[in-house]
Formats: C-alpha cells, structure tokens, sequence
C-alpha cells in the first residue's frame, strides 16, 4: 500500500477513536462519580518485511484506554444513604462478572433483599464480602465507611454495627475501566483496604469531565479527521491523473 495512503487511514482511525472516546465522556457529564477516558496509543514503526524498528512505516496501535484519575466536584446532598470519598480513595463493589472493582459512585441504596448496592444495582463489598441489612429503624454510614442501623426492636438512641464498606486507593498506572464503567487492577487481583481514607456523609461527586476540554478535543479531532480524509481524496485524484497521462 502507498505509504501517504497507509498513513492517512491510520490517522483517520485514531482520530475516529478520539471522537468515539470524547462523545462518551461528553455523553457522562453528569453520570455521579464518572471518571473521563483518556485515548491511548502507542507509535510502531515497521520495515518492509513486517518487522518492527526504527527506520519503517509508523502508525498508530491504540492501547487500553488511560483514566482521568482527577476528583469532581462535591455536591452536598443530605441523604443518609449518598457518600463522596474524601480525596483519593475508591469503594470497593462486585461488577456484573462476579469480579471486585471499583469505583466513585457514592449513591447507595438497599434492594428488595437488604443488600446495599450502588445506584447502578452492584453490591457494595464490606470487611466480609456484599453488606446486607436487616429491616431498621434507620440506617448511618461514617466517615470511615462503618454501616451502623438501629434495629426495628432496638433502642433508639442505640447504633449496632454491622460492617465496614471497603475503600482502597487505587495505582492510576495499574487500572482498566472494564464493561461495566468500574475500575480494576491489571493482573486482576484486588485491592487491600485502607483503614485512613474517610467519607464524606450526605454528599456526593460529580463527574470530572471538562465540557469545554471535551468540546475542544472533539472538534480537534473531527478537522484532523477531515484532513486525512481529503489527503486520500487526493491522492485518488492524481492516481487517475496519472493512469490518464500512461494511458493517454
């Protein structure tokens, strides 16, 4: 393949992904706790026989996406039940596979069963595994993650304490956001808890992406896009320019 043409088909690609990526972000500005995707590729360059170097054609491999580790804005909210991390630190949920991940999302709730789950219906993880509550009088969450309830038959000025929701920190260098939107390590092992990160009660965090930053990019990458699509145009034009001289 011409090298012009080999080029400006992969930069018309990455540019795709970067809008791709961009409109996702956009599209999550105001989901709670939502942390924006950054693209990420790696430049090969490859000799004529296929094999990697330095003095060959070059384009662009795209890599696992990178993560805006960044915190939101807190918003206060003043339900019991809504948490924000208190600067960097992750709660720890069960995704849709079975599998620990994490996450910011701090807007718990209780299903029909009395497991506490994010908004999103994935079981928030404790000291032992999902946390489940028992019908109460009322439900607190502390700054250290404890669940506390007073019990249906129970003094009302007495706490019971059952579990501890789990929150770690996180690598930014060694997590994927996997299907789910949730955080997990590389070699896919879990995180340790970390007893020193505290909540923040009644409040939540908002999404950290940048409207303007995202608009900017989008459009970036929507002209560079344009300009490869016309470098291929043209190139078209001159090979029929060309065949009409040969031929002509």
């Amino acid at each position: 393949m011409d090298p012009i043409l080999y080029n400006a088909i992969s930069g018309g690609r990455t540019d795709f992904k970067r809008q791709e990526i961009t409109a996702n972000n956009l599209a999550n500005i105001n989901t709670i706790g939502f942390k924006a995707d950054l693209y990420n590729a790696q430049n090969v360059q490859f000799n004529a026989n296929g094999n990697k170097n330095s003095s060959g054609q070059s384009y662009a491999i795209q890599q696992a996406n990178a993560v805006d580790m960044s915190p939101g804005d807190i918003i206060t909210t003043g339900r019991d039940l809504d948490v924000a991390v208190d600067g960097d630190g992750w709660l720890a949920v069960r995704d849709s596979q079975g599998k620990e991940a994490y996450t910011r999302n701090g807007s718990l709730r209780l299903d029909a069963n009395g497991l506490l789950t994010t908004a999103t219906g994935k079981p928030v993880l404790g000291d032992g595994g999902p946390i489940s509550i028992p019908p109460a009088q009322s439900i607190e969450v502390g700054t250290d993650g404890t669940i506390s309830i007073i019990p249906l038959e129970g003094d009302t000025k007495t706490l019971a304490v059952l579990d501890r929701i789990k929150l770690v920190h996180l690598d930014k260098n060694n997590v994927v956001k996997n299907e789910d939107g949730l955080l997990q390590l590389k070699q896919g092992k879990n995180a340790p808890a970390d007893a020193s990160i505290k909540l923040v009660k009644g409040a939540l965090e908002g999404s950290n992406v940048n409207a303007i930053d995202q608009m900017v990019s989008m459009i970036s990458a929507g002209r560079e896009f344009e300009s490869q699509m016309k470098i291929l145009s043209t190139v078209d034009e001159n090979g029929q320019k060309l065949a009409q001289l040969l031929h002509g």
